[in-house]
């Protein structure tokens, strides 16, 4: 199992943007579903976004749809989450994860997972 490490969470009032970013050290990193999934404090954790390999599309929780963007960098071996018009809602750790096959919004089938960065937002 490959440690993949996020960056970029912290403290923002409510209807600020944040981005953040995961560093995945895969081999054949092109091929991999990324997704990033978060867990509010006190709930299960859950997902919020996917992208698949190149141009085959993107998916979202209906949470943050029109609000949330998922990219990915594949010579940089990256993936990022830029957040929009955030609420205290989205106060969570963050976590991103990868998978080479899966159904993407299934936390089960992700083999690969960093250790969360925390998204605090204040009203």
């Amino acid at each position: 199992q490959v440690q993949l490490v996020e960056s970029g969470g912290g403290l923002v009032q409510a209807g600020g943007s944040l981005r953040l970013s995961c560093s995945a050290p895969l081999p054949r990193f092109s091929v991999y579903i990324l997704a990033w999934f978060r867990q509010p404090p006190g709930k299960e954790r859950a997902f919020v976004a996917a992208i698949g390999m190149s141009d085959t599309g993107t998916e979202y929780a209906d949470s943050v749809k029109g609000r949330f963007t998922i990219t990915r960098d594949d010579a940089m071996k990256t993936v990022h989450l830029q957040m929009n018009s955030l609420s205290p809602e989205d106060t969570a750790v963050y976590y991103c994860a990868a998978t080479e096959v899966g159904t993407w919004a299934r936390e089960h089938d992700y083999d690969h997972w960093g250790q969360g960065t925390q998204v605090t937002v204040s009203s």
